[in-house]
């Protein structure tokens, strides 16, 4: 059984790094983006309400992510495992996801937090050409990231694996299926 949270800056490579991951591992990748995306992709009421607030840069609201985490991790594609890229993203997200996981007798294996400098990630963030990339942009949620999510590093203290997300795609890989496997 895998079950992981990826956690880590905007452009740290989880998105990336999950993909791979759950290729290698045999587990779905689930995405709070990619969610999002299919709502909106879908043009449901709540994909209008998710691309509001991602055109404001805001957060989606947790009661939205967590009900879609709820339904995600429903599915049975996730009874061997799965791998969380953008949830939790709090501490109150974290306590929702422990009891939708104690509801069917499961815990989290590990919380894979990927390390990089916030200059680095602003230089990667911006060569990606994305029209919602802007440097004010990514610093305001590089200032998120570190004020909201990064206490999940306490929070999951006991399980947490920080991993240098500087380098090859395949080398930060490694990196995570070496401390996995510890």
């Amino acid at each position: 059984m895998t079950r992981l949270v990826l956690v880590g800056p905007p452009g740290a490579g989880k998105g990336t790094q999950a993909g791979t991951l759950s290729e290698k591992l045999g587990v779905p990748h689930i995405s709070t983006g990619d969610l999002f995306r299919a709502h909106i992709g879908d043009g449901t009421e709540l994909g209008r309400s998710v691309q509001g607030f991602l055109d404001e840069g805001k957060l989606v609201p947790d009661e939205v992510t967590n009900e879609m985490v709820r339904e995600r991790l429903a599915d049975e594609d996730t009874a061997g495992g799965f791998i969380l890229d953008g949830f939790p993203r709090n501490i109150a997200q974290a306590e929702v996801l422990d009891k939708i996981l104690a509801e069917s007798g499961q815990k989290l294996d590990a919380v894979v937090s990927f390390q990089i400098d916030e200059d680095v990630v602003v230089a990667r963030l911006l060569g990606r050409g994305r029209k919602d990339d802007n440097e004010e942009v990514i610093r305001h949620r590089q200032h998120v990231y570190r004020s909201e999510t990064e206490p999940l590093l306490n929070y999951y203290r006991d399980i947490v694996l920080t991993i240098d997300a500087v380098g090859e795609v395949n080398e930060v890989t490694n990196r995570v299926l070496n401390a996995l496997d510890k």
